[in-house]
């Protein structure tokens, strides 16, 4: 049976260090474009929007033949933006996909996807790649994700976690195989509405981090691992690591 798939991107312009950064120009496309492109490469997506309630990043969208749906101010996180989209649009699989995912590949969606289709069980969804050094694994801006046996997640934090009690004296990624999220979240549709249901809670916006709202009331996040490599763009001076993934 096919499955409706609907993509969103939440976009806004609220990066601190980077003003603007999703909208930035980078071979003459916003950079938004990039991720938007990729969203729509995966075959198993039916539907890509792009979600804000910025005039700015709707005249961005428009101008490469994205549709952008405006949204409420008053959301604090994507998924709680990509709710509203979803109970306008419909869909039996949503897919979050945050806009500063630069390197994200379209069959990297459609692995997350698919495996949903597979197993119904699966109402909350992510990804997760091995953290390649030391300078990543203590960086804030990279979320850590620890898993149980069955890759559920048991937690995500800023901090690297788990933390090695007995460490020797090389790095400590060659010491434990350190798992970073990567912001991308497959909801079933009645899940994602008893997410924008829930009050946020004091460990999500401790860490700022809307997923720990589904483990803080008893939710099971099914992640997948992927080989595929990421590009964090903080700063201007960052857009050159883009020349290696985006021709």
């Amino acid at each position: 049976m096919a499955r409706r798939v609907l993509a969103v991107i939440p976009a806004r312009l609220g990066s601190k260090r980077f003003s603007d950064k999703v909208i930035y120009p980078f071979n003459g496309k916003p950079l938004l474009y990039y991720v938007h492109r990729e969203a729509l490469k995966a075959k198993t997506i039916t539907r890509v929007v792009i979600a804000t309630d910025s005039e700015k990043i709707i005249a961005a969208a428009q101008s490469f033949g994205a549709r952008a749906i405006r949204t409420s101010r008053r959301h604090q996180t994507g998924s709680d933006r990509v709710a509203e989209v979803a109970r306008e649009l419909g869909g039996d699989i949503i897919v979050n996909i945050q806009a500063d995912n630069f390197g994200l590949k379209g069959s990297v969606l459609d692995h997350l996807v698919n495996r949903m289709i597979d197993d119904s069980s699966i109402r909350f969804a992510t990804l997760a790649r091995k953290i390649k050094n030391d300078n990543e694994l203590f960086s804030p801006d990279l979320v850590k994700v620890i898993v149980a046996r069955d890759n559920t997640a048991l937690w995500f934090s800023r901090y690297p976690l788990p933390y090695i009690q007995h460490a020797g004296e090389t790095t400590r990624c060659s010491q434990f195989p350190f798992l970073g999220h990567i912001g991308v979240y497959g909801f079933r549709r009645k899940a994602l509405a008893e997410y924008s249901g829930w009050a946020r809670t004091r460990l999500e916006k401790a860490e700022s981090l809307e997923q720990l709202r589904i483990i803080e009331n008893g939710g099971r996040i099914k992640v997948f691992r992927t080989a595929m490599d990421s590009v964090e763009i903080n700063s201007p001076n960052d857009l050159k690591k883009l020349k290696r993934i985006y021709k």
